[in-house]
C-alpha cells in the first residue's frame, strides 16, 4: 500500500489504469487504526489488479479538500481519476471489494 500525496497524485491516481482505492486516514484516529490491517491485506491480495494507496489528511490537507472529506476513514474508488463509489467509517473486507466490482 502506498502513501499517495500531492507530489505522486497525478502519477499514481490519474495515470493507473485500473481501478484506484484510496483510504483517507490520520495517525491518531483508532478506526482509521482498525481498517489499515484491511487494506494491507487487500493490497496483497489484489497487487496488479487495483492500486491501493493510503492519504493523510493531515499531511495532504489539499487532496482531502478537492474529495470533500469531512470524516474519516474515507475510502474512494476512482477509475480513470473520476470517482466511481465511496464510504466513511471502518468496513469489513468483503464491503471493500463490493465496492470494487
Amino acid at each position: 500500500m502506498m502513501e499517495i500525496t500531492k507530489a505522486n497524485y497525478e502519477e499514481v491516481v490519474m495515470q493507473s489504469e485500473g481501478k484506484v482505492l484510496i483510504d483517507f486516514w490520520a495517525p491518531w484516529c483508532m478506526p482509521c487504526r482498525m481498517l489499515t490491517p484491511i487494506m494491507e491485506e487487500l493490497a496483497e491480495e489484489l497487487a496488479g489488479q487495483v492500486t491501493i494507496g493510503k492519504i493523510n489528511v493531515d499531511e495532504e490537507p489539499e487532496l482531502a479538500a478537492k474529495f470533500g472529506v469531512m470524516s474519516i476513514p474515507m475510502l474512494v474508488v476512482l477509475e480513470k481519476g473520476a470517482v466511481v463509489t465511496q464510504a466513511v467509517g471502518v468496513r469489513p473486507k468483503e464491503e471493500i471489494l463490493k465496492m470494487l466490482q
